[in-house]
């Protein structure tokens, strides 16, 4: 009898909390935009903005992680489709806001303000920022893909 024939449940349930928590320590790096517990996108199913077209919470029952950050979703379907291409759905810039990032700076979001632009997911720190990048989505995105080479790999505190 092997030793994962001894685990019950419940241990095993406990086993893969571990885990992902353990990855969570490691905390994604400047480069990734992710809350003290390691959860990118507000935990907002990445894939879903592209299924949906519409921010749709994930759950911690489906996860997967990704340059140290963990994504949550709502279906297994959607982790499924995740893994198989993560740069595919992973947002631009990190998981930091979009417009913020045309002026250089690495600012948190929310999870709701997005937009899907020729098959990358883009995302912004609220509504409200969201209707100033949408006034000139084209210029913005040649704005923060100047910006972003510049200040991946610092930290947001240091902009």
């Amino acid at each position: 009898m092997s030793f994962t024939h001894l685990l019950t449940k419940p241990v095993k349930k406990i086993i893969a909390i571990l885990v992902i928590s353990f990855s969570a320590f490691a905390n994604a790096g400047a480069d990734t935009d992710t809350d003290e517990n390691g959860v990118t996108l507000a935990g907002h199913d990445a894939v879903a903005y592209f299924t949906e077209n519409k921010p749709v919470v994930g759950s911690t029952k489906f996860t997967a992680v990704y340059n140290d950050a963990i994504y949550r979703f709502s279906s297994a379907k959607n982790r499924d489709m995740f893994n198989a291409e993560p740069s595919k759905y992973a947002p631009q810039y990190g998981g930091f806001c979009a417009y913020g990032m045309t002026f250089g700076k690495k600012f948190e979001i929310d999870g709701k303000a997005f937009e899907v632009v020729d098959g990358k997911l883009y995302v912004n720190k609220n509504l409200s920022v969201y209707e100033a990048w949408k006034k000139d989505v084209p210029t913005h995105i040649t704005q923060a893909n100047e910006q972003w080479p510049t200040v991946e790999n610092v930290a947001a505190g240091k902009l």
